[in-house]
């Protein structure tokens, strides 16, 4: 189900000093996981992609993005039960899509914005 834009969003983050700047370990897995891609040729799509860049460069980002990341790691926690889930030397393509969404550190940091933006309101 997709997010509504609601334009007051970033008005609220503000209020609330908010910083949706990524941290330096989210942007560690995400650049992980852009190299086992580049390396095995599988993981993650052309979204996720771009996510990892956008973490890697560690841009501020919006609210909505902060809720996809929970959503799609909501989504593809089952992924986690994955043989080689964890395996840097030969990765599942679950887990080179869950490390280009800033890994298990990327969840957390997520969860928790999600919650003061939730909290600020």
């Amino acid at each position: 189900m997709p997010f509504a834009y609601d334009p007051f969003d970033e008005i609220r983050r503000e209020a609330a000093g908010l910083s949706l700047v990524p941290p330096q370990v989210v942007a560690d897995n995400a650049a992980r996981g852009l190299a086992l891609r580049q390396k095995f040729g599988r993981g993650g799509t052309e979204i996720g992609v771009g996510r990892a860049e956008e973490l890697v460069a560690r841009t501020e980002l919006s609210p909505h993005t902060i809720k996809r990341m929970v959503s799609f790691f909501a989504r593809h926690e089952v992924d986690k039960r994955a043989k080689n889930f964890g395996n840097d030397d030969n990765p599942s393509a679950g887990y080179v899509a869950w490390l280009l969404w800033g890994g298990d550190e990327g969840r957390s940091w997520a969860l928790e914005m999600k919650g003061r933006m939730q909290a600020s309101l």
